[in-house]
């Protein structure tokens, strides 16, 4: 049975009670007169009427209490036992084992580290089939609330969605499982920008390519006419080159000094050579055959870091030439809006890129559209050979 006490030396009232077959102390904000008295009197009898229903809400008679978090983890407890059913953290342990083997590490990471940073401390004790729609709303509104670095910026809408993501996957196989309402069904995905791409123009790219330094001049001008990811070029072998049939056959990236699986089903892919990039691997060929099985490396022969050639190459070769600043994925853009501008099938550019379909192609690059009527990388070619006549005249 609850009482109604006061502390030594204060005038405060707090409740004594029992829950969860703890003590639990809880101080009010009343004063000790008989009118508070009475007044708590009947919360305690409403309090004890739910505590014997199973209904009782710590947070919502204590919500600021220390004891608030543990007791609610308790009764989460409780439930799971009653109802045989996981709690949310045991079950996403649980998915995470049995889906782990169909990801990449990067990826594995990635989740691994959603789970405990945001899911976690927020659904970890909770029975799985108790959460509702409206708890995981809440809980999406509250990650843009959510602030970092020392700018204090906000989490960004694709930040959000990607947090999102494992939260629905969970809790869609949780709810066949268990046969409960699936709360994230017809939950939308919060709306992303469009992808910013600032894709050089075919001068800027002969600019790059005969300003940069010797020894990475091979290496940008596969990068801008393949349209390569900086992973597949860095985890780029020599047995994936295939001089005959003038392919570049990627089946691996390099991510964080690993060989990983490419990113995508659609990522295994044949690049076909255009003149240029035969040629520059061939003189690539000479230079770090014998060195690696890289076809770009350190002097070492070990692969290319990317943030050091990022912080020693790029960045300050962009700056000598007077070109805009921007990151070195949009040399991939770059090769994409040039086979455009170009007039190449759409089909083949997604092929050369990796892409299922030509859906993000036309979504990324819309503007860059023309009358496309090639099939194959020809009109590349064209366009290129007219742009070197323009330099050679020029010169």
């Amino acid at each position: 049975m609850a009482s109604i006490r006061t502390r030594k030396g204060s005038n405060m009232l707090f409740v004594d009670f029992r829950y969860m077959n703890k003590r639990c102390r809880e101080t009010t904000n009343l004063i000790d007169t008989p009118a508070n008295r009475k007044k708590l009197e009947k919360v305690i009898e409403k309090m004890e009427a739910e505590i014997t229903l199973g209904i009782f809400s710590y947070a919502k008679y204590f919500p600021k209490s220390d004891k608030c978090d543990e007791m609610m983890a308790l009764s989460d407890r409780k439930d799971c036992l009653q109802s045989d059913v996981l709690s949310f953290k045991e079950f996403a342990l649980l998915w995470f084992s049995e889906k782990e083997i169909e990801w990449r590490d990067t990826y594995k990471r990635k989740i691994k580290e959603i789970i405990d940073m945001y899911l976690l401390p927020k659904f970890g004790t909770k029975p799985i089939h108790i959460i509702k729609k409206t708890d995981v709303l809440a809980f999406r509104s509250s990650l843009a609330k959510v602030t970092y670095g020392k700018a204090n910026k906000h989490l960004s809408a694709a930040r959000i969605n990607s947090i999102m993501v494992p939260l629905g996957m969970i809790l869609k196989e949780a709810s066949k499982r268990y046969h409960f309402e699936n709360p994230y069904y017809d939950i939308k995905s919060l709306k992303e920008p469009k992808t910013d791409i600032q894709p050089f123009t075919l001068e800027e790219v002969w600019t790059f390519i005969n300003g940069v330094r010797e020894d990475y001049r091979n290496y940008y001008l596969v990068r801008f006419f393949t349209g390569m990811r900086t992973s597949e070029i860095d985890g780029l072998t020599w047995e994936n080159i295939d001089f005959n049939r003038r392919e570049i056959v990627i089946k691996q990236a390099l991510v964080k000094g690993k060989i990983v699986p490419p990113k995508t089903q659609e990522s295994y892919r044949a690049i076909q050579m255009s003149p240029w990039v035969y040629e520059a691997l061939v003189e690539q060929q000479d230079i770090t055959y014998k060195r690696s099985d890289y076809v770009f490396c350190a002097h070492t022969g070990e692969p290319l870091d990317y943030n050091n050639v990022n912080k020693r190459v790029w960045h300050p070769t962009l700056k000598i030439l007077g070109l805009k600043k921007r990151n070195a994925y949009q040399t991939r853009h770059t090769a994409a809006t040039l086979w455009l501008a170009a007039g190449e099938s759409p089909e083949w550019i997604a092929s050369q890129m990796g892409h299922s379909t030509t859906k993000m192609l036309f979504n990324t690059y819309s503007r860059y559209v023309p009358n496309m009527t090639r099939q194959d990388g020809s009109a590349f070619e064209a366009l290129v050979n007219r742009s070197q006549l323009v330099q050679s005249s020029a010169d």
